[in-house]
This record gives C-alpha cells, structure tokens and sequence, in this order.
C-alpha cells in the first residue's frame, strides 16, 4: 500500500450558496474523506458599497445580512452536500472577501483552499470572479478553483484522469508532487506535459530549415528525458503515468490536452508573489482556470 506524499490537515473552502461553490464543496468534501482532514467552511458577508459599479448590479436582502441567519443558512448549504466525517466547521464572517479568506486561511493554518471560479449572477458573479483571482495570486497554500459542472450532477467525481503541467522549476515539481499523491488516492491516470514554444515553420537567418527541424526535434527528445526522469519508480505501482512533450503556446496545449484525455483535474505550479505575477498569471494560470471544464490546482514552491 502507497503512502501519501503530502498531509493535508486543514481544507478551508469559501462559499456563497452559488452553484459554483457548491461544486467546490463537493470537491472539498471528497478531498477531506481521502486525508482525513478537517474541512473548514466560510461565508464572507461582503460590506455593499453605497454606489454600485454599474447600474444593473443587484444588492443582497438587508435581511440576509444577519449572521446569525447566514449562519444557519450557511449550515443548511453544508447539510445538504452529504455526510463528510468529520463535520465540518462553518464560519460567518464580514468584510472583503478576498482578505477575509486570505485572513483565514492563515487563521486556520489551511493546506489548501478549494473556491469556484464565480458566483451568483449581477454584483456578487463580477465579484466572486475577482475574489478567486486575489486569492489565487496571494494565497500561500495550493488553491483548487472549480467550475461549475457541465452536466450539474450533485455527485464529485474523483480525480482519476490528471494533467499535470510540467516546465522543470522548482513550482511544477511541487504540483508534480501534489499530482502524484492525488492520482494514488484514486487510483487512476497522470499524464505530465512539458510544452515547448517553438516555432518550426519560422524562418532564422542563416538557417536551412532541416536544422531547425532538427533542433526543434532535440527540444522535443530533452524534455520528454526530463520527464520521463521524474517519475520515482515505486509510483508506477499505483498510478498509470504518461509523459508526453507537445509544440506551442502552453495554456493552448494545456486546455487541448485536457479536452482530449476528459482529464478531472488540471495541476499547475505557480511562481512566487511578485509584481510579475499577474503577468504569468495572464499568460498561462489564467487562461486554464478561466477556461478549464474541470478544477484546477495551482500550486506554489
């Protein structure tokens, strides 16, 4: 029997009784079985600003503002979602969101936030969007984001098709490790993509094509050796692993690859928190949350 390689022993997963959230509960709720861990439920009540950003945004009841009213609504939305051993703590709180979760997160010392990737329709959608966007790039723990499920079943499926970006830093081979412990939990399949950006068909002064084939074929050959490289021996015992090595723009062939293996959870590392974050994040992360229709991991080094 494998051991785990990671200890998850706090999940947080913020909610807003959306159709999103209640995916990501679900997801959360498979994940806390798996490692038994204890899984922890917010509602943030946000303060309404008293102009709205355009004029066709929709303010909560003022009824709904009672936390104690939240609170039990709060641990209805939980009921309903089915029995998750231990019972999962649920909290109110109010302010901005993104801090408020981010403000918890480091509360409850979670090893992993699990949130949709939107919320409700009018004022609260625009919101939750950037909410998820804030808590992505500031979080220090792995942050799932989950779509809302295209056939809208109220059963989580388990992750056993996974995707697994690979560019060799020291992020990617965090997810890498993520990856592997989760597809052992299920018992299924993990395909690791290295995608390199190269341009066959471009033209370089001074080089005849067949060299650039040739080099472009040797760009393709090192980093499926990598690939195939970090895969620890022991691990082919309980989970079927696949490398492969694809040309292109990387969230392209991510969301490409995904679409074709039906892949159920996509798991990307992420670098550091610095000021060109949001541009990695426009880049690669963003487009394959944005995209995606199955969750997405990312996770930090």
């Amino acid at each position: 029997m494998k051991t785990s390689m990671i200890t998850l022993r706090r999940i947080l997963c913020p909610v807003d009784f959306s159709d999103f959230s209640k995916q990501a509960l679900d997801r959360a709720m498979v994940i806390a079985r798996w490692y038994e861990a204890e899984l922890v439920v917010v509602h943030v009540m946000p303060v309404v600003p008293t102009v709205l950003p355009f004029p066709s945004a929709t303010v909560p009841d003022v009824a709904a503002l009672d936390p104690h009213a939240v609170g039990r609504e709060l641990q209805s939305f939980v009921d309903a979602a089915g029995p998750a051993p231990p019972r999962p703590q649920t909290i109110v709180r109010m302010g901005a969101p993104a801090a408020a979760i981010l403000d918890l997160a480091r509360e409850v010392n979670a090893d992993l936030l699990v949130l949709g990737t939107h919320g409700r329709t009018g004022f609260e959608r625009v919101m939750l969007g950037s909410v998820t966007e804030k808590v992505m790039l500031k979080a220090t723990c792995p942050v799932l984001t989950v779509p809302r499920a295209v056939d809208g079943g109220a059963q989580a499926p388990v992750f056993r098709r996974i995707l697994c970006g690979m560019d060799f830093s020291e992020a990617s081979l965090r997810g890498l490790k993520f990856a592997l412990s989760l597809c052992g939990e299920s018992g299924g399949h993990l395909t690791l993509l290295n995608v390199v950006e190269w341009m066959p068909e471009a033209s370089l002064p001074g080089l005849p094509e067949l060299d650039l084939k040739q080099f472009g074929a040797s760009l393709v050959s090192e980093a499926q050796a990598r690939l195939e490289q970090l895969v620890p021996a022991e691990t082919r015992d309980w989970c079927e692993i696949n490398a492969s090595v694809r040309i292109g723009k990387p969230y392209v062939e991510i969301l490409r690859t995904a679409a074709e293996e039906s892949t159920d959870l996509v798991v990307l590392g992420v670098q550091g928190r610095g000021p060109l974050d949001r541009m990695v994040f426009g880049s690669t992360t963003q487009h394959v949350v944005r995209t995606a229709a199955c969750p997405v991991l990312t996770v930090r080094p």
